[in-house]
């Protein structure tokens, strides 16, 4: 008993000892396990980070977010537009010589010309009729300009026109009737007889008068949409109480009537005149008629005496 007590507490304190030290190994060696042990998913990268945080480098959800507008390009605007301008202006003005000589200044500060004029003057007023081009972007510059100085705007007009599709639907007509015309060329010389030429030549040149009409057309408009038309119209009133002196009175008109009616039976006699050999022919005609009929009439007489 006295040998097998000690042994008995030798084995327990060896025991004891043993399974501290399997306890502190275990704990060793468990600890990398569970810091290994988180997932993949779990953990955030350099990458994850970085789209969490705007410009200024600070996580989202701490302070105010700043969005970024995406740019957006806009297309590309034709501005070659093809617009006819057209105004009407009457306008009365104090001093006619005076706005007659600024406003041929000012056309020629425009940059236009003038394409008609018509002046007239009776006891009422001295008038002038004007028919002005200047070019499309002084249009509303040159309606400013001519109004400058009036004494009254009677009226004012002005109207627009876009051509700018029947420009374009022209020019790709043209250059489609001229491919069209280069091939009817190249058949033209595989023609192979007189009668295969000439239908060719038929088709080309109907090709060429479309071609000339379409180019002719996109001149015009061409031209319009370049230089803008305005009819002006300006007047000095130089006798007001002569308004009424301007519509004629009833002998005046009475002798008007007769002269319009002398010149009206000349022109008949004239055109009678011209026509001299008809006259004559139609003049023979009824001679040889009265002449037969007579005839006729003696014979049926003779005729009547006999029976």
């Amino acid at each position: 008993m006295k040998i097998l007590i000690p042994f008995f507490i030798a084995t327990l304190i060896l025991n004891s000892c043993g399974s501290n030290k399997q306890e502190t190994g275990s704990s060793v060696i468990d600890a990398p396990q569970i810091q290994n042990s988180e997932k993949p998913s779990d953990r955030i990268s350099e990458k994850d980070f970085a789209d969490f945080q705007n410009d200024s480098g600070v996580p989202v959800g701490i302070g105010k977010k700043e969005e970024k507008l995406p740019s957006i390009p806009f297309p590309a605007q034709d501005w070659d537009k093809k617009i006819i301008k057209t105004a009407s202006l009457n306008i009365e003005i104090k001093d006619y010589a005076k706005y007659n000589l600024s406003l041929r200044d000012k056309v020629k500060q425009l940059g236009g010309y003038i394409a008609q004029e018509e002046e007239s003057q009776s006891a009422y007023k001295i008038e002038n009729i004007l028919t002005i081009k200047v070019p499309v972007d002084q249009f509303d510059n040159a309606i400013s300009l001519l109004s400058a100085g009036a004494e009254n705007v009677n009226e004012k007009k002005m109207t627009s026109q876009d051509v700018t599709g029947e420009v374009m639907d022209i020019k790709s007509r043209l250059e489609a009737k001229k491919q069209v015309r280069l091939r009817y060329l190249d058949l033209l010389k595989q023609a192979k007889n007189m009668e295969e030429i000439l239908n060719v030549q038929s088709e080309i040149n109907d090709i060429q008068e479309e071609i000339e009409s379409a180019a002719g057309r996109l001149n015009y408009l061409s031209h319009s949409s370049s230089l803008s038309t305005i009819q002006l119209t300006y007047y000095q009133v130089l006798n007001a109480f002569a308004k009424d002196n301007d519509k004629p009175a009833f002998g005046t008109k009475l002798s008007h009537a007769f002269r319009l009616g002398w010149d009206w039976f000349g022109e008949l006699f004239i055109g009678i005149i011209s026509i001299w050999p008809l006259v004559i022919l139609l003049f023979i005609i009824f001679i040889i008629y009265r002449r037969s009929k007579s005839v006729k009439k003696r014979a049926d007489t003779k005729l009547k005496m006999n029976s």
